[in-house]
């Protein structure tokens, strides 16, 4: 997939967002806005595409606008500090978790200050929709924010398009004291989420051709043209759980009492049917009655449907589903689906698994741009990760599929909420095992592609264009984290700015199509039938479940107890055998696959097309000996499952 929750990813290529993002997340007190004198300025509030030169005038007072003002709580830098504490191997409050119920008496908004944040509100004119632990919702008039929130309404040009957003930061009240973190809604750019470009819709049925391996190398391409040298093998037909299990080191774990929770946008009508058949097919544990949960909102919103694709959005809980399964056979998994792929829906989502802790583990198969993402929407997101880290739940996010970027959106980028300190980011390899399931070696995930040339005789224009790679990367807007310091090189954390930056990924596993995972989904067929079929697919947005489900098996390895938000512990092994270290050139030649299509995407009378897959070529980015921003430490290996019964 491609990762993340990427909003509308043509647009708005340039805007790096300010350092405050950072600041926001770890509960630094509002600035006083010295143009406004009795206000705290919310910080990151006006959006960096909100220009002068963009400026079209003021947005009509009667316009109505929605926002959320997200609550600060009654100790924002304690909640990041005990976050930081419970999660730090070395520290004297390592594992010492809240229930969620303590977690929000401790650190969450008092009632006191959430009356006078509604009354703030409503004496500015606005409507308050709704109250959670986490915001206010409010509707209103253009005039009523402007009064709000300190600032007016303007409409901008960002790309093509014209959008509202504030002409100034915005503020809140003084004699609030903090109580507000950030609002978010007073721009009206689209903020949504994507899944992987790797994944076809079930709308239309989607087939890989053959000839394929069974495994890595089985079925040498003699009658195609050479790679670098030599006959290379037809891509595999995709792994299975037996197989990814042995490479990284499942041994006889099976995440028996562990809870993982996935996140995505809507749901997928068949996932039970498709998951237990798909088990039955591949060897794995059959699912328990009551093994599988869904959280599911109450209405769709459809109106995002269709900028949301949310059919789409089923291969990716599938994939999600069937990945975790695979690996942790007996983790216990609720879906949580998301009203919309919009990053309120999401948000809620993520809260819903926190506020009820309904796991310990969060795969999250879904992203966007940093470029996209705004300072407001940072903090908010940090806020539900550091709740999570308090109580012992890890986040785990999908780097991107789209390498640096570059390609995709013009500029070198992250992927966010990968990038966040508070998340562990999911970088991609490409993977060989080989005969009797035997790990081979890894490479960074990036891939070129040449066709077949019409004589059949050669690759044109060898080894051919970059199409997709493990999303990686210094992040422009998110300071180093502590846990990164004398692990990740200084080339990478101070490319962007001197005192340095988080660099993204954390930790990977198998992403390549081309060397990648089998699923089973319920499709549509060209003559209307619904039938369930199975294809081959990669993207980051299965390394991330594969990763949550390894996890799952460590914390049944250490006697159920929850590892946590782990990248402290994840960067506290880096250099030890438990970690396969990942390079770019693993068996000291150029590394191919053969691939051959479907043209149609699912069957031969359209034609097929024939291509070579270059391996472990990711755009600008390369995986080399230690850390890097390809594959984060690496990948795990056999040990790396038990290395959690000593924390």
């Amino acid at each position: 997939m491609r990762s993340n929750r990427a909003k509308l990813r043509a647009v708005s290529m340039a805007a790096t967002l300010p350092m405050v993002a950072g600041a926001l997340a770890l509960g630094i007190p509002a600035a006083h806005a010295a143009d406004n004198p009795g206000r705290d300025a919310l910080a990151g509030t006006k959006p960096a595409w909100a220009t002068a030169k963009a400026d079209k005038g003021a947005t009509s007072n009667s316009a109505n606008v929605s926002a959320r003002v997200y609550l600060a709580g009654k100790d924002a830098d304690g909640l990041a500090a005990y976050a930081k504490a419970v999660s730090d191997p070395s520290s004297a409050s390592y594992g010492k978790y809240l229930s969620a119920k303590k977690a929000a008496a401790r650190f969450g908004a008092t009632k006191a200050q959430v009356a006078a944040v509604k009354s703030w509100l409503t004496s500015a004119g606005l409507k308050v929709t709704g109250v959670t632990q986490h915001y206010v919702s409010v509707t209103g008039d253009v005039a009523a924010a402007e009064k709000a929130f300190g600032t007016q309404l303007h409409n901008y040009t960002k790309g093509s398009k014209t959008y509202r957003a504030p002409s100034k930061t915005a503020s809140a009240p003084e004699s609030l004291n903090g109580a507000v973190l950030t609002v978010t809604g007073l721009d009206n750019a689209p903020h949504k989420a994507t899944h992987s470009d790797q994944l076809p819709g079930p709308a239309t049925v989607f087939k890989n051709s053959g000839p394929f391996s069974s495994y890595y190398g089985s079925n040498i391409a003699s009658t195609l043209p050479d790679a670098y040298g030599s006959k290379i093998p037809y891509a595999v037909q995709g792994y299975t759980g037996k197989q990814l299990r042995a490479a990284y080191g499942a041994g006889s774990y099976t995440g028996k009492g562990v809870r993982v929770a996935i996140t995505d946008a809507f749901a997928s009508p068949t996932i039970a049917f498709d998951a237990q058949t798909y088990a039955s097919k591949h060897g794995d544990a059959a699912w328990k009655t009551g093994q599988l949960h869904q959280v599911l909102p109450k209405n769709y919103k459809y109106t995002g449907a269709d900028e949301c694709d949310a059919s789409g959005w089923y291969g990716e809980e599938t994939l999600d589903v069937e990945a975790v399964h695979a690996v942790a056979p007996n983790a216990d998994v609720t879906y949580v689906g998301a009203a919309s792929c919009m990053d309120d829906d999401l948000l809620d989502s993520l809260s819903k698994i926190v506020d009820n802790h309904l796991a310990d583990i969060v795969s999250n198969s879904w992203g966007d741009i940093e470029a996209n993402q705004t300072p407001d929407l940072a903090a908010a997101y940090d806020q539900v990760f550091q709740f999570g880290a308090v109580e012992g739940i890890g986040f785990y996010f999908s780097s991107g599929d789209n390498g640096d970027e570059v390609a995709n959106t013009g500029t070198k980028q992250v992927d966010t909420p990968a990038n966040s300190a508070w998340v562990t980011a999911v970088g991609g390899t490409s993977l060989a095992v080989g005969k009797g399931d035997k790990y081979l070696w890894e490479t960074g995930w990036g891939t070129q592609k040449a066709l077949l040339s019409a004589d059949g005789k050669s690759w044109t224009g060898f080894p051919g264009a970059f199409t997709s790679g493990a999303g990686g990367g210094t992040s422009k807007t998110v300071a180093e984290p502590f846990y990164q310091k004398g692990v990740v090189p200084d080339a990478l954390a101070k490319a962007n700015n001197a005192a340095g930056n988080r660099v993204v990924p954390d930790i990977s596993a198998i992403a390549d199509p081309n060397t990648g995972f089998k699923v089973g989904q319920t499709q549509t067929f060209p003559d209307g039938s619904e039938q369930y079929s199975e294809y081959r697919i990669g993207g980051t947005s299965l390394a991330a479940p594969v990763i949550a489900a390894v996890q799952a098996l460590a914390q049944e390895a250490r006697g159920g107890k929850a590892i946590g938000f782990a990248n402290p512990s994840i960067y506290s092994k880096f250099g030890s055998k438990v970690y396969h270290d990942v390079t770019d050139n693993p068996t000291g030649s150029g590394l191919a696959v053969a691939r051959v299509d479907f043209v149609n995407g699912y069957d031969a009378s359209g034609g097929l097309a024939t291509s070579v897959r270059s391996l472990g070529k990711d755009s600008s980015l390369k995986a080399v000996k230690g850390y890097d921003d390809v594959t984060g430490v690496g990948t795990p290996a056999n040990g790396y499952v038990e290395s959690y019964v000593k924390h």
